[in-house]
């Protein structure tokens, strides 16, 4: 009897123990975990979203909006119908778009496709109103499609409003706006350009509401409410001019149509403040629609995209030359009467033609390579390399857009790479540096940084201030420089496109493509950089075409281009001529 009163007393025992032990588990172990399913049970929360930041010119035009969606809703236990009749009666008045135009352009293909979206779309409907109390049915519908549905008047369904991004401009800027995708947890993030860079400012921060709730899920007048304030996301204004951007682009246009260039770029910036007043390059895609294009197109080639620069470099070394005094206005080309041998190889100038006793001025109106290694030889490797640092190559350039790189300058120097990179050849830069770099000389030798916006605004306004870099020339060098740049536009080879009544400072360049380690014989990039009116610029502009087809000199087709915008850009800014006829 005593030995079955034992047993009986460890089999209580261990069963309390169990008790006790599972007790234990829920209570220390699995409390926070159980706190927060009671809480489920009781308390509702919602995500507030922002609204994006938008976009703006410097004249208020807007060039990124935020157009209103919205997500439908459903919640089960108020619903009056059920789910399979509730999507019979959606399905109907939703749009599904189509963009392929594969599919879009053919009918049959067009339907058999919507087809097999609503299918799609009636699955995932039907799946998440069975398993969840609360579901999103579907996503970005538009005003109408909600006006359309609100008509059924099916209790349970409701809607969240959202917003997604509109482009009234369409493509002219899409470059520097960049687009909002999808992080990995299905977030809206920027991308590229202005959305990337000014992430943070342009998203806001999310609010979030928290309420008690009764069994049947309806708030409870007298519970605990909680809001945490959503800040909606900063607008940003811009250096850039709408009327500017236009002009670009539909010259641009134009110029790859006349020359059959495979691609163009024209970039405007104010030298004096680095402002960035146009940036356009074609080909282009829709920021709105951008899972239809190459991704190759999202980045901005102006400053993701490197490119011998050819005879517009040559301005850069001149100048260092004159600020160093290693060359004097007066001086002569001691090696310009022919080829120059140098190393194993030979350099020739751009046409054949020789200039001996030649000046820096008549070098640079000549485009002459020969002249160039003269004054590189006269200024010295290790002085060449310098200002080449002090003009930003080998650096980023600071412009707030996100996708900038930077060609790195080779660590190895010798004598044929000194002497080639002074007329631009076998050094690689992008066309955001180029475009700073001649712009110091606009500006009486200061560098500036490059800016696309200038203000952003919230609840309080962050004006960015234009930033000097470093001075990289005296202002006399400055002066003179500009005098032989002037020099160079009404002479040089590009003289026949020239402004009447106005003085432009100016060089063409015409370089080679490095295709598999040599120079395709060819295929070239044609440009042209200068600035207006020369004596007190209100702009300076790099005009670039890869592979024109009726000419490959950027003479003939980058410089016409450069003069067709910049007599348009000096009527919209009524700059009075500045030569008297």
């Amino acid at each position: 009897m005593k030995e079955r009163h034992q047993i009986v007393f460890l089999i209580m025992l261990f069963l309390l123990s169990g008790v006790i032990l599972r007790l234990g588990y829920w209570q220390l172990i699995k409390s926070s975990e159980l706190k927060i399913s009671a809480r489920d049970q009781y308390e509702s929360s919602s995500i507030v979203e922002p609204r994006r930041g938008e976009i703006i010119t410097a004249d208020n035009y807007p060039l990124v909006v935020n157009r209103p969606v919205y997500n439908l809703t459903a919640y089960m236990p108020h619903l009056s119908e059920t789910p399979s009749l509730i999507t019979k009666a959606v399905l109907p008045l939703l749009n599904f778009e189509i963009s392929d135009p594969a599919i879009a352009t053919d009918s049959v293909k067009l339907a058999q496709k919507v087809e097999e979206l609503k299918k799609e779309q009636e699955n995932a409907m039907l799946d998440r109103m069975n398993n969840k109390s609360f579901a999103i049915l579907a996503r970005s519908l538009s005003v109408e499609e909600k006006a359309t549905i609100s008509a059924l008047n099916i209790a349970g369904l409701d809607f969240e409003e959202s917003f997604t991004r509109g482009y009234p401009e369409a493509s002219l800027s899409a470059h520097l706006t960049g687009f909002v995708g999808r992080d990995e947890l299905g977030n809206p993030t920027g991308y590229f350009g202005l959305e990337g860079f000014y992430n943070r400012e342009l998203e806001g921060r999310t609010g979030l509401k928290k309420q008690e709730k009764d069994a049947a899920g309806n708030p409870l007048l007298i519970g605990d409410y909680r809001e945490l304030d959503k800040r909606n996301g900063r607008t940003l204004k811009l250096y850039l001019e709408r009327a500017v951007q236009y002009i670009a682009e539909s010259e641009l246009k134009k110029g790859l149509e006349i020359y059959g260039a495979l691609s163009g770029e024209v970039v405007v910036m104010d030298p004096k403040t680095g402002g960035i007043l146009a940036s356009i390059a074609l080909p282009t895609y829709s920021p709105d629609k951008f899972i239809n294009f190459d991704p190759y197109l999202y980045k901005n080639p102006i400053l993701a995209n490197a490119y011998e620069p050819g005879s517009t470099f040559k301005v850069l070394v001149m100048a260092a030359a004159l600020n160093e005094g290693a060359v004097k206005l007066d001086d002569e080309c001691d090696i310009c009467a022919g080829p120059l041998p140098l190393d194993k190889y030979t350099i020739k100038t751009w046409n054949n033609e020789y200039h001996p006793q030649t000046t820096p001025s008549e070098i640079i109106a000549n485009s002459d390579n020969i002249g160039m290694v003269w004054t590189a030889q006269k200024l010295g490797g290790e002085k060449l390399l310098e200002y080449l640092k002090k003009f930003g190559f080998g650096e980023k350039t600071g412009i707030d857009l996100q996708e900038e790189i930077t060609p790195s300058l080779r660590e190895n120097w010798g004598s044929i790479d000194y002497a080639t990179a002074s007329f631009g050849q076998g050094i690689a830069v992008t066309s955001i540096q180029m475009l700073r770099a001649v712009s110091a000389i606009a500006n009486g030798g200061l560098l500036m940084e490059p800016h696309v916006v200038q203000e952003v605004v919230g609840e309080t306004t962050t004006v960015i201030k234009p930033r000097e870099v470093r001075r990289v020339l005296t202002p006399e060098t400055a002066k003179t420089m500009t005098e032989i740049m002037i020099a160079s536009a009404e002479h040089g080879d590009a003289k026949w496109t020239r402004l009447a009544n106005y003085t432009v400072a100016g060089k063409t360049g015409t370089a080679q493509i490095p295709v598999q380690g040599h120079y395709d014989t060819e295929k070239t990039i044609a440009s042209f950089v200068g600035f207006a009116p020369a004596e007190n610029p209100r702009f300076v502009m790099l005009v670039k075409l890869r592979e024109p087809q009726s000419s490959p000199w950027g003479s003939e087709t980058a410089a016409p281009l450069w003069f067709n915008i910049a007599r348009k850009l000096l009527l919209y800014y009524n700059i009075p001529p500045d030569i008297k006829s």
